[in-house]
């Protein structure tokens, strides 16, 4: 068990430790919500099924952000990479973003226009213009003209330059996290009606088949294609604050990307977003101001954009997903929930022997009107004064059902209560007594919706 871990999410979750600890340790056994909550209260100090949720969460995360950590760690120890510095700030990242932004510039590359400019020999001419304002960088780009190496002029030079220089603006974790922010609060999401790709004819692999069929096999295919481009026609020229959209637009733009009718964007206003490329990085006007502004542009619309979109793209996937998970549930819920026999009053009983069977009586809508336990079975075998009280709160509250749980002891108690309101012939006036299914329950009573 991770201290360091517990002491986190006690922190965050304004928890006790020691509660935390418990919890930890109860699902690293492989205890679930529902048992933990129900059963081991003692160990978490009560703590609620929502709460225990959040740290079984939280706890995962946390776990594989230190396996995700180690391997960025043993990576860079590898390659001697590793400094006393960087190793700090990668312990002290605290979330996968932060780490992987912090790992970025040292990542095993492939193939980029940067690497392909480097291998040319050109970045000490981009060091030279990123880190001197009177440099003059077409005077610097003649020393590194090399045709044999492929730099036929100077300004084939400045354009690898530029490339190496966007890779770097692109590495830089704090611009990395600053533009993150502004794509959560300033992003856009835009759809519009995707280019239509060449449609390949019937007559290919398999053979020819005759002009008539083929025919037919085109105008299906064009009739399928247009009947998915009209389910998706509302949103061929769409633009909403992606933070302000609601899960069902999300939803079905990004259901239509991925059926190829739509194409989707989640980014801010480009100007907005270039603003702290160019306040970190352009500075003072001129020549070298110039190739350092085209450098930033292209980090931004290459590489950061890109990057920085698909991220944005998950986490309002996993939002709107979340939503909509929650609608379906609750809608099952009232499905699931709704009165098998209709609106009828029922006398309700959850059987048990050492601590009797607990009663409840509920109104037509559900609503309790009153609870109590009888111990009609063994060991008390109070089986008169029992009968009683049922007589009486079936007749008090007007009850027309008896449901009996089917968990232990619900056979004899189900036999007790057939008793108290006579034979199976007893005629319309006699009182169903009915078994029910118990699976859930307990899961269920120990969830937040049970508790209020």
């Amino acid at each position: 068990m991770n201290q360091k871990h517990i002491a986190t999410i006690a922190s965050e979750l304004g928890l006790e430790s020691a509660h935390v600890a418990g919890a930890a340790a109860l699902f690293a056994e492989g205890s679930g919500v529902p048992f933990i909550a129900r059963y081991r209260k003692e160990r978490t100090g009560e703590m609620a099924e929502d709460t225990l949720v959040l740290v079984r969460d939280r706890l995962t995360q946390l776990e594989e952000l230190d396996t995700r950590r180690a391997a960025i760690l043993d990576s860079l120890r590898e390659r001697e990479l590793l400094t006393p510095e960087l190793a700090a700030a990668l312990e002290a990242a605290q979330s996968r973003a932060a780490l992987e932004d912090l790992y970025l510039p040292y990542r095993p590359k492939r193939k980029t226009r940067a690497t392909a400019a480097r291998e040319r020999g050109l970045e000490p001419l981009a060091r030279r213009i990123l880190a001197s304002e009177d440099v003059a960088p077409s005077r610097e780009a003649v020393d590194f003209v090399d045709v044999e190496a492929g730099v036929v002029d100077a300004d084939a030079a400045l354009a690898g330059a530029r490339d190496i220089i966007a890779e770097w603006i692109s590495e830089d974790a704090e611009l990395r996290a600053e533009l993150r922010e502004l794509f959560a609060a300033r992003a856009h999401i835009t759809a519009k009606r995707a280019p239509r790709r060449g449609r390949k004819g019937g007559a290919g692999k398999g053979g020819g088949g005759t002009g008539a069929a083929a025919g037919a096999g085109g105008r299906g295919g064009a009739s399928t294609g247009a009947a998915r481009e009209d389910v998706y026609k509302d949103y061929f020229d769409w633009d909403e604050h992606a933070g302000r959209a609601p899960s069902h637009r999300v939803l079905a733009m990004f259901r239509g990307e991925h059926e190829g009718v739509l194409t989707v964007h989640v980014l801010p206003e480009e100007e907005r977003a270039l603003s702290p490329v160019r306040a970190r990085y352009v500075r003072g006007r001129g020549e070298r101001a110039d190739e350092i502004e085209q450098a930033a542009v292209d980090a931004y619309r290459r590489l950061l954009a890109p990057s920085l979109e698909t991220e944005a793209k998950g986490r309002l996937k996993a939002a709107a997903d979340e939503t909509a998970a929650s609608v379906f549930a609750s809608n099952l819920r009232e499905l699931l929930l709704a009165p098998p026999l209709g609106e009828r009053p029922v006398l309700a009983v959850d059987p048990g022997f050492r601590t009797g069977c607990k009663v409840v009586c509920l109104d037509a809508q559900g609503r309790l009107l009153h609870n109590e336990a009888i111990y009609p079975l063994e060991p008390q075998n109070r089986r008169e004064e029992a009968a009683r009280r049922v007589r009486h709160l079936l007749a008090e509250y007007g009850l027309e059902v008896i449901a009996v749980g089917n968990g232990t002891g619900g056979r004899e108690a189900s036999a007790f209560l057939q008793e108290v309101v006579g034979p199976a012939d007893g005629g319309a006036g006699r009182i169903p007594v009915v078994t029910v299914n118990e699976a859930g329950a307990s899961v269920y009573s120990a969830s937040t919706v049970a508790r209020e």
